[in-house]
């Protein structure tokens, strides 16, 4: 008997390695740890294999700064953004969702910027700034909260495009959709559906002034139905 649940151990620590290898093979960027970069695997066949993504890669530079701004349907959006990319992403997210219990370690981990949108929201900008200044990619939700089907359209938030202008980076607009139960946080990661991201054109805002810039990001990002599936 001892024997037989010494050989069940080994053979759980022998799966378990494996699949710690799989995902850290499954990750599409180097996130400069082992454990981050298994995380990330792990996230990328959920989705692949879970919620049957499908996509383009987001053609992000090898190197340096940009901003990569996507709608916000869900919980499930940044997930589905961390398996499209083949490079690093720091979330902007609101401080409250950073602080909900059991996720923190993860936030930190992927060196997320905690926005505080009640109480000096520019200081989270000027970080994510100083993050463009030394080559990192950020990942905005301009719409900022997760829009009820019902609820009316709302104008997407400036800082997306005062980032690109001030760090003179390109913004990466990308679209998903194919969710059951859009406009939730959390029945869109529970149920699989037929995810999706579709990489838009890219975007040059140094030559353009900022209200333009936000109404050609509004044109890609905003479609007539919100929560169409093209």
């Amino acid at each position: 008997m001892v024997w037989f649940a010494l050989v069940v151990c080994v053979l759980l620590l022998a799966l378990s390695y494996r699949g710690l290898r799989r995902c850290e093979a499954a990750s599409p960027a180097d996130w400069g740890d082992r454990w981050t970069n298994r995380i990330a695997g792990l996230i990328a066949l959920f989705c692949r294999r879970y919620h049957h993504f499908q996509f383009d890669p987001i053609p992000l530079p090898a190197a340096g700064s940009a901003v990569v701004a996507a709608n916000h349907l869900s919980g499930l959006d940044p997930l589905l953004l961390i398996a499209a990319s083949p490079r690093p992403l720091r979330f902007l997210i609101a401080r409250e969702e950073y602080e909900r219990f059991g996720l923190k370690w993860l936030f930190r981990r992927a060196h997320c910027i905690p926005v505080d949108r009640v109480k000096q929201p520019e200081r989270a900008l000027r970080e994510a700034l100083r993050a463009l200044n030394n080559g990192d990619v950020i990942a905005v939700f301009p719409q900022g909260h997760i829009p009820r089907p019902k609820d009316p359209p709302r104008k997407l938030k400036g800082g997306v495009v005062r980032l690109a202008q001030k760090a003179d980076c390109p913004v990466y607009p990308v679209r998903v959709s194919g969710l059951r139960a859009a406009g939730h946080l959390l029945w869109p990661i529970v149920m699989p559906g037929q995810a999706r991201l579709r990489v838009l054109p890219v975007m040059d805002c140094s030559g353009l002034e900022h209200a333009a810039c936000m109404a050609q990001l509004t044109r890609q990002l905003l479609p007539p139905n919100r929560y169409d599936n093209s």
